[in-house]
C-alpha cells in the first residue's frame, strides 16, 4: 500500500504548505491555541491555594496536552519523510532533519516534562513548571520571530562580537578601579574584584539596583562615568540589532519581488508560481498587505515597459 500520498498530505497540513488550506488552519490553531492554554495553566498552577482547589482539572489538561504534543511530534517524524524528494534514503534524512532541527528539539521539550516526572518522581515540582514553560516556543512553527532574531544577530556577529567585546573590557576596568576606590570604604560590600564585577555589570546594564552603591567621590565619579558607558553599550548594541533586522527585511522585499518579475515575464502567474510565491512569502514573514504593494509595483513597472 503507497502511504505517499497520506503522507505528503499531513506534511501540508502540519507545516501550512497549501494556501488557503482550512485543515492546515484549523491545526494551526488548534495546537497554538493549547500551548498558550499550557501556559496559563502552569502559570495559574504555582498559585497553591488554586491549585488545591482545582488541581484534578490542571492534571487532566496536563494529560490532555501530552497526549496531543505525542501524536503530534510522531506524525511530525513521520510526516517529515516527504520533506525532500522521494528516492533512496531521503525518508530518514527528512525526518532526521526534524528531530535534530530547532523545531524538533523543542516539540521534545515540550514533551519532556511529563515523563521526567515519570522517570524521576521525587523531582522538584518547580523545576517541572519551569521546564513545561518551554512549550511556547512550540508557536514558532507558525512564527519566524526567533529564527529572524537569531538570523539578524548572525549576520552582524562580527559587528555583535566587538561590542561584546568592548562591554567585557569596561566591565574589567571598572570594576577594578570600583574595587581599589570602595574597597577599604566598604570591605564588606566590596570585598574583592568579583564583588566589583556584579556591581559593575548592574550599572552598565543600566539596571542599578542600589544593593551596591558608593560612598566615596572617587567611586561616585567612576559610577557616573560606568552608567554613562553603559548606556551607550546598549545603545550599540540595540542600533545593531535594529539594523540587522531592517537590512535582512529589505533583502527578503528585493529577493520577494526578484520571484514575483520571474512570475510576471510570460504576464501571468501560473497556479504553481503562485503557491511558490505564497511559500516564500510565508517564510519571509511577509504581511498579505506587503505582498500586494509589491506585485503592484511589479505590475506597474511591467505596464510602463511595455508602453
Amino acid at each position: 500500500m503507497n502511504l505517499r500520498p497520506i503522507q505528503v498530505r499531513l506534511y501540508q497540513i502540519l507545516e501550512s504548505e497549501v494556501k488557503h488550506d482550512r485543515t492546515a488552519k484549523f491545526c494551526t490553531v488548534l495546537i497554538s491555541t493549547v500551548v498558550l492554554l499550557n501556559i496559563v495553566a502552569v502559570v495559574l498552577e504555582s498559585v497553591n491555594t488554586l491549585y488545591q482547589k482545582w488541581g484534578i482539572y490542571f492534571d487532566l489538561f496536563e494529560l490532555f496536552s501530552i497526549i496531543l504534543f505525542s501524536i503530534e511530534y510522531l506524525l511530525r517524524i513521520w510526516a517529515n519523510g516527504a520533506s525532500l524528494p522521494s528516492g533512496q534514503g531521503n525518508t530518514w534524512r527528512g525526518r532526521k532533519a526534524y528531530i535534530l532541527s530547532f523545531y524538533g528539539l523543542i516539540d521534545l521539550v515540550a514533551l519532556a516534562p511529563y515523563f521526567l516526572q515519570m522517570l524521576m518522581p521525587g523531582l522538584d515540582l518547580r523545576v517541572i513548571r519551569a521546564v513545561r514553560l518551554l512549550r511556547v516556543f512550540k508557536i514558532s512553527h507558525y512564527s519566524t520571530a526567533i529564527e529572524d532574531l537569531v538570523q539578524a544577530i548572525y549576520e552582524e556577529r562580527r559587528s555583535f562580537a566587538a561590542t561584546l567585546y568592548l562591554l567585557l573590557i569596561t566591565v574589567l576596568i571598572t570594576s577594578s578601579l570600583m574595587y581599589f576606590a570602595e574597597h577599604k570604604a566598604q570591605p564588606e560590600i566590596f570585598a574583592s574584584i568579583p564583588d566589583a564585577i556584579y556591581w559593575a555589570v548592574i550599572t552598565l546594564t543600566t539596571v542599578g539596583y542600589g544593593d551596591f552603591t558608593p560612598v566615596t567621590w572617587i567611586g561616585r565619579v567612576i559610577s557616573l562615568f560606568t552608567a554613562f558607558l553603559g548606556v551607550c553599550t546598549v545603545a550599540i548594541l540595540t542600533g545593531i540589532v535594529a539594523s540587522a533586522f531592517a537590512n535582512q527585511m529589505a533583502r527578503r522585499r528585493v529577493i520577494f519581488e526578484t520571484e514575483l518579475r520571474k512570475a510576471f515575464a510570460d504576464g501571468i502567474i501560473s497556479p504553481q508560481e503562485d503557491q511558490i510565491l505564497d511559500q516564500l512569502g510565508r517564510a519571509f514573514n511577509l504581511s498579505t498587505e506587503e505582498k500586494e504593494k509589491m506585485m503592484d509595483k511589479v505590475r506597474q513597472e511591467l505596464t510602463k515597459r511595455q508602453t
